[in-house]
């Protein structure tokens, strides 16, 4: 895998892909190459993984009040008039990751 593609792995483990990205990740799933798909897909797993041992080593508890603090902000915030409330059955859009690097 060449840097640009590294990248790429590295920016769909964070979840933060764009539609320009997107199309260069699925040109990559897509190859015909299973090298580069295996190289890419082990690459966002790797990192994926690191992420997740990173977070849980500086995570911290956070202070007690807090939830009542939430809580309470909650039960008082309402919804201005103009807000879109949108049915659970409505259909969303998938998270732009290809099936191939799906956990």
């Amino acid at each position: 895998m060449n840097e640009s593609q590294i990248d790429l792995a590295h920016t769909v483990a964070l979840g933060s892909i764009g539609d320009e990205d997107r199309r260069a990740v699925q040109a990559i799933v897509d190859s015909e190459d299973p090298v580069l798909r295996a190289d890419f897909t082990q690459e966002v797993q790797q990192t994926r993984e690191a992420l997740a041992e990173l977070a849980s080593t500086v995570a911290v508890q956070p202070p007690p009040a807090l939830r009542d603090r939430l809580l309470e902000a909650l039960a008082t915030d309402q919804a201005p008039p103009t807000a879109i409330h949108h049915s659970r059955n409505m259909i969303h859009p998938g998270n732009g990751r290809s099936r191939a690097i799906r956990d």
